[in-house]
């Protein structure tokens, strides 16, 4: 009787691990990137940190580029999937006028540096006065519930969906001013993806639903990117955060638009005809 007791203890045990027999990816996972860890990687620089109003002049050029996975790691984002995500945040700075050119810029371009000295770099590098750097933090959860172990035992693994699958994905998008280091705006995005899978189906659907993560999440952000990108003009008319100047040195009094005299006179034009 000890003896099988013991058997039903070890089975018991076999049977509550079946998942991790056939994944590495059960259990909580984490897969992020880290903007203050990368702009300020040491105590020192975040002390000495001293950001000045800066000058904007019109119209901007603008990087976008994720930053790299926290301590470099190997499993985040790969670059294929970079760049297609960046494509959708980029269409987010395209509808405004006082943006000249954005520039999609792959993460491996600030691999290997840290702080704002990699960042004037690479804006040498791309000649852009503006960085809009995306952040990331997805976590993944894979968990077996009270019916995976009694299915595996009566239908085997494969058969009956037991395992309680989370994916929840955070990501963020701060806009700085190069030169003065200064951060102009941000705009978070959120997702929560949840999926009951069999045990043996466990790293096709962490792979499938962590890349539609990624998308939602990245739709959400641009949602309040936009939001954030029109609200810019008032804030720096009303607010101050920035000086603004046209790239041939005149001043825009405070508006964004290097349009808005050209149409003025258009319509005073008009008027007189009228």
């Amino acid at each position: 009787m000890k003896f099988n007791k013991y058997i039903i203890i070890f089975m018991a045990t076999l049977l509550a691990s079946c998942s991790s027999l056939v994944s590495n990816n059960t259990g909580k996972n984490t897969q992020s990137s880290s903007l203050m860890d990368f702009l300020y990687p040491d105590q020192q620089s975040r002390s000495t940190y001293k950001p000045a109003i800066p000058v904007l002049k019109l119209p901007v050029t603008v990087g976008i580029a994720f930053v790299p996975s926290k301590n470099w790691q190997p499993d985040g984002l790969e670059t294929q999937n970079q760049v297609e995500l960046l494509e959708k945040v980029k269409k987010s700075f395209l509808q405004y006028d006082y943006i000249d050119r954005i520039e999609v810029i792959p993460s491996t371009y600030l691999k290997g540096g840290e702080g704002f000295a990699t960042l004037e770099q690479v804006g040498r590098l791309y000649d852009v006065d503006v960085m809009a750097l995306v952040s990331y933090d997805q976590v993944t959860q894979s968990y077996e519930n009270n019916a995976a172990l009694l299915y595996w035992t009566i239908v085997g693994m494969y058969v009956i969906p037991g395992n309680e699958n989370t994916i929840q994905t955070f990501v963020d998008t701060a806009v700085f001013d190069i030169k003065s280091r200064k951060m102009l705006f941000r705009a978070p995005g959120i997702s929560k993806l949840e999926k009951r899978t069999t045990a043996i189906g466990i790293d096709e659907t962490l792979s499938e639903k962590s890349a539609e993560g990624f998308n939602l999440a990245v739709s959400d952000m641009t949602t309040n990117l936009d939001a954030e990108l029109s609200r810019f003009k008032t804030r720096v008319k009303e607010e101050k955060i920035a000086k603004v100047e046209n790239k041939d040195g005149s001043s825009s009094g405070g508006s964004l638009s290097i349009y808005l005299l050209f149409l003025l006179s258009l319509l005073v034009m008009r008027s007189k005809k009228n």
